[in-house]
């Protein structure tokens, strides 16, 4: 009997790296993408002591590449039974007026346009596959509620969470489950990138706090691809003990001196 097949995106750090490892330990076969070719092969020699990995260096702002890839895929990987849309990114954690466009839209083109483009491309086979198939999308806290500085990336994670719902129903009577699975403060690599390099700020943001780790994300995203077949998760919103609401902001005149 063939083993399952997931396909996921940005597996060369985070979130991607530890499902690609979590995935690899109940011998589903693998096929892991990302942009870093070093990190991407490494980690594919890493986890094809255990299973079959196909990596693919891929880019999932290019339509073309995506197509091409998915076209391309060997005879054993062409059944794909779950993707996880993980590539996506934040850059510039200030407020939008203080923000070069440039970041805005690396963000709209990696979260939103590099997820429709891979779902769109794998859709057909997702739905050959049928009853037990899954789409998780990996979106956010941020998808729901604002804060200072998460503009265009707090959008481009609603906009998962709606497309992930209007799949559900584009797919009824496929057997295809899909789900948006929505992480809170999680320690990554994330901070790392949002703040261009700077570790100092990344390991500020989780100073005096206990996030989520990358393998907490992991589980989920197993627990949901092994779900029955008649189960579909619509959403998951999963934060650290320690993250909550705050109350709305007031912003106050300063008082006269």
């Amino acid at each position: 009997m063939l083993s399952k097949t997931l396909f996921i995106t940005g597996a060369t750090s985070g979130f991607g790296a530890a499902t690609a490892r979590r995935f690899a330990r109940d011998g589903w076969s693998l096929i892991i993408t990302g942009r870093r070719e070093e990190r991407l092969f490494a980690l594919a020699n890493e986890l094809g002591a255990l299973v079959p990995v196909h990596p693919l260096k891929l880019d999932v702002q290019d339509a073309t590449a995506v197509a091409d890839a998915i076209a391309c895929l060997p005879p054993e990987f062409r059944q794909v039974h779950t993707l996880v849309n993980n590539a996506g990114l934040a850059l510039a954690p200030a407020a939008m007026q203080n923000v070069a466009l440039a970041d805005l839209h690396t963000m709209i083109n990696t979260n939103i346009t590099g997820v429709v483009n891979v779902t769109h491309a794998l859709l057909p086979r997702l739905i050959e596959t049928g009853a037990g198939a899954n789409i998780i999308n990996i979106g956010s806290t941020a998808g729901e509620w604002p804060y200072p500085g998460s503009h265009v990336y707090g959008a481009s994670k609603a906009f998962i969470k709606q497309f992930s719902y209007n799949l559900r129903s584009d797919l009824m009577g496929t057997g295809v489950r899909v789900t948006d699975l929505a992480p809170g403060i999680a320690e990554t690599e994330f901070s790392v990138v949002r703040n261009s390099g700077d570790q100092a700020a990344a390991d500020a943001v989780y100073k005096g706090t206990v996030p989520l780790s990358a393998v907490d994300v992991a589980e989920q995203i197993a627990h949901i691809a092994n779900l029955p077949d008649h189960i579909n998760i619509n959403r998951i919103e999963m934060v650290p003990v320690r993250q909550a609401w705050g109350p709305y902001a007031i912003f106050r005149e300063p008082s006269p001196e």
